[in-house]
């Protein structure tokens, strides 16, 4: 995780986090800043390998199609390598609210169908009534992904309302504190129907912590996300020095 910065700084980082050793690099998407896409893209023309994506987009705030045409525009440059990561996203006080909307179960509502507005736009299916859009011509025209099925990795807390949610998705980046709350949790995907292909823990880490990433690993996490949010050049000593061996 880019620790913010100017887009330089940030470009710089995710250049170093790629030749540290790192498998992925993810930005923040926010109300007003650096804008996350397109920083994204210019950091997949200077990178080869590394996965690229958000952490993460406020999806009830954007216009789905907007932003399934900044997805599949990354996953080009990439050449494959873009992952959506959504959420509800959280109300910036510094910005106000006006015109956002701020109610929880409204922005739940919005997430729902959003997730399955830019999946069909990305499989460039048509949208029709079971979302209340006609995209007929937009999408003849649309960018289509290099990934067959882009990856959506969706935010879930330990309620079957929200765990149901990321069954529509490709990944789930857990909010739970011990490894052992995500166990409960895929135990609940493992009896409706399996577990998602990407289950994403996060925290902060020291080069040597291996029992730290080991045990997440062990409770079945399959992405370690170092979200370190220091100051960049504070977090340039742990990017350089590489993941945790596990």
């Amino acid at each position: 995780m880019i620790p913010g910065g100017s887009a330089t700084e940030q470009l710089e980082l995710a250049v170093l986090a790629e030749e540290s050793g790192w498998d992925g690099v993810f930005v923040a998407e926010l109300g007003f800043g650096v804008d996350a896409w397109a920083l994204l893209s210019a950091i997949a023309v200077r990178t080869e390998r590394v996965r690229l994506g958000t952490m993460l987009t406020p999806m009830p705030w954007r216009r789905p199609w907007k932003l399934a045409g900044q997805v599949a525009t990354l996953d080009q440059l990439s050449n494959g390598r873009a992952t959506l990561a959504v959420g509800v996203g959280a109300v910036d006080t510094g910005l106000g609210t006006y015109p956002e909307i701020t109610d929880l179960r409204e922005r739940a509502a919005l997430l729902d169908r959003n997730i399955d507005v830019v999946r069909k736009l990305l499989e460039g299916n048509v949208v029709l009534d079971d979302v209340g859009l006609d995209l007929t011509t937009a999408v003849v025209a649309a960018p289509r992904p290099v990934q067959s099925r882009l990856p959506i990795w969706c935010v879930a807390v330990n309620t079957p309302r929200s765990m149901r949610r990321v069954q529509r998705c490709d990944g789930l980046v857990v909010q739970v504190e011990e490894p052992a709350q995500l166990t409960e949790m895929l135990a609940w995907f493992d009896a409706n129907g399996g577990r998602p292909a990407d289950v994403i823990a996060q925290g902060e880490t020291e080069p040597d912590d291996t029992d730290v990433v080991t045990s997440w690993a062990d409770a079945g996490a399959t992405w370690w996300l170092e979200s370190r949010w220091s100051a960049p050049e504070a977090a340039r000593s742990r990017i350089e020095a590489g993941p945790v061996p596990h």
